[in-house]
């Protein structure tokens, strides 16, 4: 093994008389000049981790070229050893730093967390909420580096007023560190002791039969998707995106059914919701008639991508609305459909049980010990309670024609 001191009138001696191999210097152990074939020189430390049994390891400093001269080079080699000396592995170190600057960047594991939920619901929840208001905060810091600090930096840019996407975002949040901590990537979370975000108060808001029927009446004025939605929105209580994503195939014209899987459904719970007289009527007008297409989206935009223009279409239904020679109505979202629907059940004498299979909540009736051993899929129940809700709207629209 060449010894002798590592200097650039050394280093360019051996590369023009062509010598190729290691050259370790007199003066710093470990601290090594390697010399290639094609006369390319880099820098190298070489080590052991725990006493002369342990094997020998071998750092490369770099090659020989700004910034690393013989020079720089000794400086570098010097805080290896130092650090070696510490119990520090350069190898480990250099592998960890690179994991972190990639690996464990936030950014890239946000995304690699989000592929991993499961639910389409809680997948759309946990992609929306990293993107538009974790990412520009945290962007690539690597996950070990992150400190409460950081969370709280998080909320505080989101508006005060947006109570429950605080609360979501805490939960997804939450989420990801717990599931960083399951997979050893950190050892804990930096949001332990964060109180949650209370919770928002639920809202109350619910349509009324006159208010019902004068929504039915004016959506076939928007959009040509929009105002089959809303419609079927009212007839069957399921959830905006779930209807704004159907696909013929979903639908069985012969069995009067949807059929969504549970990669469809908020909860991830398949769930079969049979089609009364007005949601076939309205289905009929979209397909042109009453064969049915046997796949594609039912409402599909000039792109072909799923509709979802829903501000927009709900802007003009309200103005529509407000023109319609009615009393003023009360502020209303979409979502608030869908518990008209449960309430015009509870009116109706609809089992609660059924109500909840209808809307496919998982909870109260169908949570705990009764979920697990109740299989029981209401099918007939949910059909008569459906033609109800269907009468129950034929009738409340004719009042208000009249």
């Amino acid at each position: 093994m060449a010894t002798g001191k590592i200097t650039k009138r050394t280093l360019d001696a051996l590369q023009a008389g062509g010598v190729t191999g290691f050259l370790w210097d007199d003066e710093l152990k470990g601290f090594g000049l390697k010399i290639s074939a094609g006369g390319s020189a880099s820098y190298v430390v070489q080590y052991r981790m725990g006493g002369r049994e342990a094997k020998t390891r071998r750092y490369t400093i770099g090659g020989h070229g700004s910034p690393w001269t013989p020079f720089t080079a000794r400086e570098e080699a010097t805080r290896l050893l130092r650090l070696i000396d510490q119990g520090i592995d350069p190898v480990e170190s250099d592998k960890q730093r690179r994991r972190e600057a990639v690996d464990l960047a936030f950014s890239n594991y946000a995304d690699r967390f989000a592929a991993s939920c499961k639910g389409k619901g809680w997948s759309t929840l946990v992609t929306r909420s990293l993107h538009l208001h974790v990412k520009p905060v945290l962007r690539d810091k690597a996950l070990p580096a992150i400190t409460r600090v950081d969370v709280v930096a998080v909320f505080d840019r989101m508006p005060r007023e947006q109570a429950a996407n605080r609360r979501n975002v805490f939960a997804v949040l939450r989420r990801l560190f717990r599931w960083a901590v399951s997979r050893g990537d950190i050892d804990r979370s930096p949001m332990e002791g964060m109180e949650t975000p209370k919770a928002v108060k639920a809202r109350e808001r619910w349509l009324s039969d006159s208010e019902l029927a004068r929504v039915w009446m004016q959506a076939p004025e928007c959009h040509r998707c929009f105002g089959p939605i809303v419609r079927l929105l009212i007839v069957t209580g399921q959830r905006r995106e779930e209807i704004s994503g159907l696909h013929w195939q979903e639908l069985d014209r012969g069995e009067r059914e949807m059929r969504l899987s549970g990669d469809r459904t908020k909860n991830g719970e398949p769930t079969t919701i049979p089609l009364n007289d007005l949601a076939v009527a309205e289905l009929d007008k979209v397909a042109g008639g009453e064969k049915w297409p046997s796949r594609g989206r039912v409402f599909p935009t000039s792109t072909g991508a799923a509709f979802t223009a829903h501000a927009k279409g709900k802007t003009k239904l309200d103005k529509l609305i407000t023109k319609d020679g009615g009393s003023p109505m009360l502020p209303w979202r979409l979502h608030d459909l869908r518990r008209t629907l449960a309430t015009g059940f509870q009116r109706l004498g609809v089992r609660f049980e059924v109500t909840e299979a209808v809307l496919n909540h998982v909870g109260g009736s169908r949570s705990g010990v009764a979920g697990i051993y109740q299989r029981h899929d209401w099918k007939p129940e949910k059909r008569e309670a459906l033609a109800m809700w269907n009468d129950h709207l034929i009738s409340a629209i004719a009042a208000v024609q009249k």
